[in-house]
């Protein structure tokens, strides 16, 4: 399953708390603005990746995951399927600890590769509906 419970719990709780946000822009009417709100309410530092590298926020934006200039303990990803396999390579090459691909982002591939890499990975899962399922201590 690409979203057992304990590996949705782990990411969520205890792989570190800062984000990359893939596909996070100012746009209040994309999916992507609206769960990084959700995460950074959650006490999650959210770094938005972006071609336009806006401050979304109050983060400072940058336009690729390899431009980021500190660690990042998990990539989530909020772009098509056809694009999301390069996105989890990037994740590996920058030591991410775990990759989110979100609702109907499905590539089995990248997630065999990330995996077999020894990163976690959540796939087809939301962690704005996710997080507040596990109750407060998240």
């Amino acid at each position: 399953m690409h979203g057992d419970p304990a590996t949705v719990r782990k990411i969520l709780t205890g792989l570190g708390d800062t984000w990359a946000v893939v596909g996070l822009s100012n746009n209040e009417r994309r999916a992507a603005y609206g769960v990084a709100e959700v995460l950074q309410r959650y006490g999650k530092r959210v770094v938005p990746v972006h071609p336009k590298a806006e401050t979304v926020h109050g983060e400072k934006g940058y336009a690729s995951l390899a431009e980021i200039p500190f660690d990042v303990d998990v990539v989530d990803v909020f772009v098509n399927s056809d694009l999301a396999g390069a996105v989890a390579d990037e994740a590996v090459a920058i030591g991410a600890k775990a990759v989110w691909f979100q609702l109907d982002v499905i590539d089995e591939a990248a997630y065999a590769r990330t995996r077999a890499a020894g990163l976690d990975m959540v796939m087809d899962r939301c962690p704005a509906i996710e997080i507040p399922r596990l109750g407060p201590a998240a």
